[in-house]
Formats: structure tokens, C-alpha cells, sequence
């Protein structure tokens, strides 16, 4: 008798804390799987070594806040603000020769490479609504991901210390 109290007891804590669950997956599903475009139509021409932090304008910032559940959007914000800072910190310290480019009214990168080559990058395309790409003039621009910053700037500016890129190289 005991023994089935306890199981419909264990039941119904399992069923109880599934729903609490599933309301807060149901939050972190709304996340908008398409930001909204920009109301800037504008291009940032890129010619030099250079970071490039791109941001949402204020019309695209309210509309994703819009349609984003308040909790994730505050924590999303909070995360890039953080990121975008240590990733400004390990720039200066590491590669204070790489030029730093902040780009909040612009919908287009047009990064210039030294053999007359062009690649424009539609940030709308982009899904995150903040990032970093990284371009050294020559080869392609990259889209670093910002918790690895230190790692990824080495690994894009200093090929030769790259083991991977390396190993394909040879």
C-alpha cells in the first residue's frame, strides 16, 4: 500500500515538473528564427585589416525586442554587450594593429581584398542580431564566434600556428 502511495506520489511530481518544463522551453522557443531587417540600405567599404562589429539599428533592436520573450532578449543582449567587450580587449591587446569598426547603420560589408577581389556580406542575412567578422586584407572574412575570441583571432590572423589549417596546407 505504501509502496504504490509512493509511486503515484513520484507520478505525479514527474508530471508536475514536465509542464513546468515545457512552459520554459515554450519561452526559449521564442526566439526569432529570422531578425528583422534593417532600415539602413547603406554599405561600409572594408579595405585594411580590420574587426568589424556589426549591431542592430534602434528600429531593428525594438522590433526584435518585439518579438522576442523579454527574459531571452534581456540575457541575449547581456551576453553580446560582454562578449563584444573581452572580444575588444583581446583585439587591443593581441592585435593592436588591426583596425576596430563599429557598424550600426549599415545593411551591407563590402570587404576590398589587396588583388582587387571583392565579398559583400548581407548582415540581414545573418541571423544573430550582433557578431564580429574579422578580415586581414587578403584572404576571406570570417564571422568569429565570440566565446572563443582569443583562439579564433589566432587562429584566422596566424594560420601558421593553426595545426589544422596547417595540416591541409602541406
Amino acid at each position: 500500500m505504501k509502496f504504490q502511495f509512493l509511486t503515484y506520489c513520484l507520478l505525479g511530481l514527474l508530471i508536475i515538473s514536465c509542464t513546468n518544463n515545457s512552459h520554459q522551453i515554450a519561452g526559449i522557443q521564442n526566439i526569432p528564427k529570422n531578425k528583422p531587417g534593417s532600415i539602413f540600405s547603406d554599405t561600409v567599404r572594408i579595405q585594411y585589416p580590420s574587426a568589424v562589429f556589426y549591431h542592430p539599428d534602434s528600429l531593428q533592436l525594438q522590433k526584435i525586442a518585439a518579438i522576442t520573450d523579454t527574459m531571452v532578449f534581456k540575457s541575449t543582449m547581456h551576453e553580446f554587450f560582454y562578449q563584444m567587450r573581452y572580444s575588444r580587449i583581446a583585439l587591443k591587446k593581441y592585435y593592436p594593429h588591426i583596425k576596430i569598426i563599429e557598424v550600426m547603420k549599415a545593411r551591407w560589408l563590402l570587404f576590398e581584398k589587396k588583388d582587387g577581389t571583392k565579398e559583400c556580406i548581407d548582415l540581414d542575412a545573418k541571423n544573430d542580431t550582433e557578431g564580429l567578422f574579422v578580415f586581414d586584407g587578403k584572404g576571406e572574412p570570417r564571422l568569429l564566434d565570440m566565446t572563443n575570441i582569443e583562439t579564433e583571432l589566432r587562429y584566422y590572423f596566424l594560420p601558421e600556428k593553426n595545426p589544422i589549417k596547417k595540416s591541409v596546407q602541406q
